[in-house]
This record gives structure tokens, C-alpha cells and sequence, in this order.
């Protein structure tokens, strides 16, 4: 594969393009919007912010969802804010479009909507600013300086690419790109090489990095903030594989900045710690994946019910192997759960995100 040619800083007021430039120069992204969800990490948070100011592109904007709302959170944007505007200006919207022609948009929200209300308060923020492509991740990473020019020659083609990550200790993270949908489970065992054609196809999706053009969003809709947290991306790049192709691609677009406790599994693989709301979410959430399936013709139920018992399974030896000091609350939280699961499965209220064209 080629690399992507050295990159400088646009001059002040200008934002990226998606075509390639005139006289064979490298392709940008048109209206670009990073949206970054944070939640009581201003320190991850302050990382993740000091890193866009080494980006060698300019985004056109950037999408803070604070959903604590915090006076100390507030404050730091301020102060990236500043120093966004000295470095790179405003965009050149007219200064009376929706947001004026700030590059940072902060958007505090008056609950805790987890991530996945946080990816949906901000792709909804930046879809209605006017963005044509949305890089969305959490507080607890950090980008590379050509991160979007490593994207940008895939944004010619795609519609929605996953670039890879380094994890915290700077090595390769594994991420399980392919679905298994009538199981509703991740394939543990999807190979981890690109083959030939550069990259692999997948049916999922990861908020920690993935890039998404306008017209999907019009297609499928905002992000389901019914989830909170856990599988609200996956089931967004199931979605989004009903009209597009989605893909991984091996550049390596950012790096994990948090350490989260591990059990190495064959030197690549490994099974993070987790957290007992997370194992709440995890069950429960098959509900509302499960009736997305229905929507589109996929569910199995047999099949189905053997994915949610493995997943209980997994997490079972999440519990033993990794979060051993709280089996038995982790324990309670899987069956309460997997039960909670079941009453969305018959809720007669339940609709889809509707499409927004």
C-alpha cells in the first residue's frame, strides 16, 4: 500500500475537501466535524484536545458533548477554543450560518446520556451545523497528527472507514470488525490481516474512531441513544451495511490513552476489564439489537439465543479471569440484564431511529 504524502496546515479559513486538489495534490475531507463525547475525564480530555492541536489538517469543526456539564470542563474548551482560532481561524460558513464560523462547538447536556445519547446529541449537532463527515470518538484517545489524511485517501471511495489504533502501550489493538449477525456476537476469530485489496469489509462499527459520511446519517438516522452504553456502535455499523460497504483500514489513525486491565489471549487478542453497568448494558442492549434485526429480516431467534448465551458466557470469564473482585455483584448485573433483555423484546412501543431523508 502507499503511504499518504507529507501534510501542512491549510491557511487560516479554510477547511478541508474530499477531491483531490487541483494538479494531482492529496484529497481532504469537505466539512469535516470531529465529535468527541467526555464524562468527568478532564484529564484524558486534555490530552485528547492537545493532540487535535498537532493535527496537520484543520477540521472544519469540532463537536465537544459534555455530558456532565461541568464548570471545569467548560472552562478547558474555552481555552482550546482560543488557541484553535489562533492557530488555524474560523471556517469560512458566513458569519450568520447556524454556529457562526467558531471551529469549536460545546455542547454540555443536562443529563448523563452515556455514550451512545452522546454520539447521537453530537452527530445531531454536527448534522445540523451543515458537516459532510463525522469522526467521532471518546474522551480516552488520542489522534495522530495525519490522521485525517490518512483517512482522506479512503473518502474517495467509502462511505464509512474504521482506521486503526494503537492501544496503550503502543502496540497493535485488535479490534473484531466482523459480526456474526444471526448470533448478534463479534467473530472472535476474524483474521487480523488486510489480504490484498488493502482492506477488509465489515458490518459494524466502533465510536472510538469511525468516520461516517452525511449521506448515511440521512439513511439510518441518528445514533440510538436508547442503548446508554455498549453496542449502540456496533448496531450503527450494522445499519449503516445496509446501504453502504463499511471498512477497516490498517493506517493508524489514533492511540488509546487509558490502561484498562486485560487478559492476553494469544498475544494479539485479550479480554479487557470491564465495568458492572457495562455488564448490565451488555445483556440488556441484545433486546434492542434484536428488534433492529427483526426490522431488517435478520433475527434467528434460535440462533440469536445462542449468541446471547455466549455472550453471558463470555462475560462470566470477564468476571473470573479479569474482574474477579466482583463476581458476585457482575453476576447479578448479567442476569438482571439478560432479563431486561427479554421485556424489550416484546415492548409493543418499540420503533427504529427513523431516517432523516
Amino acid at each position: 500500500m502507499t503511504t499518504a504524502n507529507p501534510i501542512s496546515k491549510p491557511a487560516h479559513g479554510r477547511h478541508a475537501d474530499s477531491r483531490p486538489v487541483a494538479g494531482g495534490g492529496r484529497p481532504t475531507l469537505d466539512k469535516l466535524a470531529l465529535v468527541v463525547v467526555t464524562y468527568k475525564r478532564q484529564q484524558l480530555l486534555t490530552e485528547l484536545l492537545d493532540s487535535y492541536l498537532q493535527l496537520a489538517d484543520a477540521p472544519w469543526r469540532i463537536v465537544i458533548v459534555d455530558n456532565e456539564h461541568s464548570d471545569e470542563t467548560a472552562a478547558m474548551v474555552d481555552d482550546f477554543r482560543a488557541k484553535i482560532a489562533e492557530q488555524w481561524g474560523g471556517t469560512d460558513d458566513q458569519p450568520d450560518a447556524d454556529g457562526g464560523t467558531d471551529r469549536v462547538v460545546y455542547a454540555p447536556q443536562t443529563d448523563n446520556l452515556g455514550g451512545a445519547g452522546g454520539f447521537s446529541a453530537g452527530v445531531k449537532k454536527a448534522y445540523e451545523l451543515g458537516a459532510e463527515w463525522f469522526w467521532v470518538m471518546d474522551d480516552d484517545v488520542a489522534v495522530l497528527p495525519d490522521g485525517i489524511g490518512k483517512l482522506a485517501r479512503w473518502g474517495r471511495d467509502h462511505d464509512v472507514i474504521q482506521g486503526s489504533k494503537l492501544d496503550f502501550d503502543g502496540g497493535p489493538f485488535y479490534w473484531q470488525y466482523d459480526f456474526i449477525v444471526p448470533l448478534g456476537i463479534p467473530n472472535p476469530i476474524a483474521p487480523a490481516a488486510f489480504g490484498s485489496a488493502g482492506y477488509r469489509v465489515m458490518d459494524t462499527m466502533c465510536f472510538e474512531g469511525a468516520l461516517f459520511r452525511r449521506r448515511v446519517v440521512e439513511k439510518i438516522g441518528y445514533p440510538d441513544p436508547r442503548f446508554f452504553i455498549y453496542w449502540d456502535d456496533t448496531m450503527y455499523g450494522y445499519l449503516a451495511s445496509k446501504v453502504t460497504n463499511p471498512i477497516v483500514v490498517p493506517d493508524v489513525v489514533m492511540r488509546r490513552t487509558r490502561e484498562i486491565g486485560n487478559w492476553d489471549i494469544g498475544g494479539l487478542r485479550q479480554l479487557n476489564s470491564t465495568s458492572d453497568m457495562n455488564r448490565y448494558h451488555i445483556l440488556r442492549n441484545r433486546g434492542y439489537m434484536a428488534r433492529y434485526f427483526m426490522v431488517h429480516g435478520d433475527f434467528r431467534p434460535t440462533l440469536f439465543a445462542l449468541g446471547t448465551i455466549a455472550t453471558a458466557a463470555k462475560e462470566v470469564i470477564r468476571l473470573v479471569m479479569v474482574d474477579r473482585e466482583h463476581v458476585r455483584t457482575g453476576l447479578v448485573q448479567i442476569a438482571k440484564g439478560w432479563w431486561d433483555s427479554r421485556k424489550l423484546l416484546h415492548d409493543p412501543d418499540w420503533q427504529p431511529m427513523p431516517p432523516l431523508k
